[in-house]
């Protein structure tokens, strides 16, 4: 476990290295190539590529987002730049309904769905086989992408992955966020949440699949109470508890093979470090980096005047260290 991150001076608190990132490049055009692919099950992937890979031979990095997150997130198109610099192409994996139009099927995305994810390898493998391939996943993406390489194992096609203020147990997540200060972001991601639901209720009688009534929707307030009555219901589970116990990725670490790094600050205002796995049973190819600040998937440096984003710095290094 290392830590070489050192915050903003004047800027530690974990509020302000969680918001300040989004609102410096708020503004930002995003550049982008678009390319749809179709599911089997009848269902679609939107993608954003940096450069189209058949007119760019390099390394492809796959970005997986956050909740509610997109190309448009300001990690993620920083991130691809940075990428871009160090002799990588890159694309965003948005997951289902996250590009601005409703997915078709009344299923939707979470925290464990690792299937589109193959999916997407599969294509990028048979589509550009000479092409090494890596991943990095932020948030929810982290979570997803650290269970999948424990999926994986040996068979993985990534040469490197790294994961980015992941929740690797979905329940003490849960948990944190629905107490003090940090119920501030349960509530602007369950407004999101909440927004698509009714939205989709428009396509899908979801009392009569899952017997979830739509006059609910607007009364929930937390993680707990939606992935109860939608996420682990329409996806399978059991509920909240049941889909949670599954989906944490942090069963699924010491499956992983390939080399791996997972990046967390101790004062994330999402989660309590304690979804960070016993460092001790790590294997060497694991690399944890723990660092005393950086919000939730912050990681501001420099100044306020001449601001620098870490993530874009020791990201693409570690996979032109690992390639």
């Amino acid at each position: 476990m290392s830590q070489s991150f050192q915050a903003m001076r004047g800027f530690s608190n974990p509020h302000f290295q969680t918001i300040l990132p989004t609102l410096l490049n708020k503004n930002e055009k995003v550049q982008y190539k678009h390319e749809r692919l179709e599911l089997e099950d009848g269902d679609f992937l939107d993608l954003a590529w940096w450069r189209l890979p058949s007119l760019d031979t390099r390394p492809i990095i796959v970005i997986f987002h956050g909740l509610e997150g997109s190309v448009y997130s300001p990690y993620a198109f920083r991130q691809m730049r940075a990428l871009d610099r160090a002799g990588f192409n890159s694309v965003v994996m948005h997951f289902r309904g996250c590009f601005g139009e409703q997915n078709r099927l009344a299923r939707a995305y979470h925290s464990g769905e690792t299937g589109d994810a193959r999916f997407l390898m599969n294509h990028i493998k048979s589509s550009y086989p000479e092409r090494p391939i890596a991943a990095v996943g932020y948030s929810l993406g982290g979570n997803m992408l650290m269970k999948l390489q424990g999926e994986y194992g040996d068979d993985s096609p990534l040469f490197a992955a790294v994961s980015v203020s992941a929740p690797l147990r979905l329940e003490l997540t849960a948990d944190h966020i629905n107490q003090g200060a940090s119920k501030f972001y349960q509530s602007i991601l369950m407004k999101s949440l909440k927004k698509r639901l009714l939205e989709k209720f428009e396509h899908h009688d979801y009392e009569q699949i899952i017997g979830l009534k739509k006059e609910i929707i607007p009364r929930l307030k937390s993680f707990w109470e939606y992935d109860e009555l939608f996420t682990g219901p329409v996806h399978g589970f059991n509920g909240a508890e049941d889909y949670y116990r599954r989906s944490s990725a942090s069963q699924y670490i010491g499956r992983i093979t390939k080399p791996a790094l997972i990046i967390h600050a101790k004062d994330d205002p999402f989660m309590p470090p304690t979804v960070l796995p016993d460092l001790k049973r790590l294997p060497k190819h694991i690399e944890v980096e723990l660092s005393t600040h950086g919000g939730h998937v912050g990681f501001l440096g420099g100044t306020i005047y001449r601001p620098s984003y870490w993530l874009e710095e020791r990201i693409p290094t570690f996979f032109s260290d690992n390639l």
